[in-house]
């Protein structure tokens, strides 16, 4: 059946476009109404192209005013015949409220903490400029008909190039808060062409906020805690003290227990099995950052292994901060990439893929860690982690 009257009213003021009909393309008549009220413009869209443009009024259908269309479909001159087409209305008016955000942390190599992971969200403003082009780009390349499908499509336009903007604009996230300035004119310089290359006008872009991650900004407090930010030798000497002294008060063995640190760091899994050195290490690091301080002394404690995977993985990075052989930018990469593996092990949703994938990249890349590492994996902390995330991949894959 032909529609003889066509029109699109809506009452929210919120939608981009709108499709008449919403599947499939219409049937319309040769002196059917038009009717496109202010702030609107509507397209006849065929064949995947964008024909004629209407703006505001009531328009009589006629071979006159579809010159494009009528050519293309050969319809008789003057003719009352169907044609069959899609209308697409566009909403012309200024949207000013529409927001954006990062669906998953973004990664950053931040020169105070190494690789961190940040967050972002903000609210943009714009207009449907040319609509001819917008629904071309739109709808006919990208195949998008509802607004919901298009704030998603300008979304990942607009992370997509914040990505790149956030990692040559800064070099630590300590910084960012001073360069939102900067950061809003860069993104609008950057978007405008994008925007204009699909019939858009942006006109306004607004970053709200940029937050660590929890793994990112428990790193950050460890640091200021421990007041030296930037040093990676104190940080891993503070996570040395932390771990020795949670093996030396945990368990609460009683004075005649035989644990103590010592037990303590064997049921780390780096005893003596795992290299008759690192005891003594560990003693010199807390040695360095209690310089000239009180005397150690063994506090007796149950046997027990980490309780976190961060603990797990304190020993393995202590070992690697020690290879004095290795060239220090080399170590911080291997700290770096044990970092990123230590993070995604503790997220709750963490990835199988994902670490088989790190752990691979680091046993290939620096072969004498295939055997530290396998200790590490070999800690509870860490098997429940992996089991949690094997667990996860087998009911995503039902």
């Amino acid at each position: 059946m032909a529609l003889s009257v066509i029109e699109w009213f809506d009452p929210t003021g919120k939608d981009i476009v709108q499709r008449i009909p919403e599947d499939g393309s219409g049937e319309f008549r040769l002196g059917s109404q038009l009717i496109v009220r202010e702030s609107q413009a509507a397209v006849f869209f065929r064949d995947g192209k964008a024909l004629d443009v209407f703006g505001p009024g009531r328009h009589t259908l006629t071979t006159a005013n579809l010159p494009l269309l009528t050519t293309l479909i050969g319809l008789p001159f003057g003719g009352t015949s169907p044609f069959r087409a899609e209308v697409v209305f566009v909403n012309l008016k200024q949207f000013t409220d529409m927001k954006w955000g990062t669906p998953q942390p973004i990664p950053m190599r931040d020169s105070e903490f190494g690789m961190v992971q940040l967050r972002a969200f903000g609210r943009y403003a714009m207009r449907v400029a040319d609509p001819q082009l917008f629904v071309n780009a739109i709808v006919g390349t990208q195949g998008l008909y509802t607004t919901r499908d298009i704030e998603q499509y300008l979304r990942s336009v607009i992370v997509s190039r914040f990505t790149d903007l956030i990692a040559s604009i800064t070099n630590s996230i300590l910084s960012i808060a001073r360069q939102f300035d900067e950061i809003n004119a860069a993104m609008r310089a950057k978007l405008r062409d994008d925007f204009s290359a699909v019939g858009l006008d942006l006109r306004g872009f607004f970053l709200e906020s940029i937050t660590p991650t929890e793994e990112t900004q428990k790193a950050m407090d460890e640091r200021a805690a421990m007041g030296a930010i930037g040093d990676m030798q104190a940080y891993l000497q503070f996570k040395a003290a932390r771990a020795l002294g949670d093996a030396a008060l945990g368990g609460g063995g009683g004075e005649g227990g035989e644990g103590g640190l010592g037990a303590g760091l064997a049921g780390a899994g780096f005893g003596l099995g795992a290299g008759a050195g690192l005891g003594a290490m560990m003693a010199q690091l807390l040695g360095q950052s209690f310089q000239g301080g009180a005397q150690q002394q063994q506090q007796p404690a149950a046997q027990q292994g980490p309780q976190t995977v961060e603990q797990a993985f304190t020993p393995l990075e202590m070992l690697v901060q020690q290879q004095l052989a290795i060239p220090q930018d080399e170590r911080n990469t291997i700290l770096q990439r044990l970092a990123a593996l230590e993070v995604e092990l503790s997220k709750p949703d963490a990835n199988l893929a994902t670490i088989k994938q790190l752990r691979k990249e680091i046993t290939e890349t620096y072969p004498w860690l295939a055997e530290p590492l396998k200790t590490v994996f070999a800690q509870p902390p860490v098997e429940k982690a992996m089991a949690a995330a094997a667990q996860r991949f087998l009911d995503e894959s039902e």
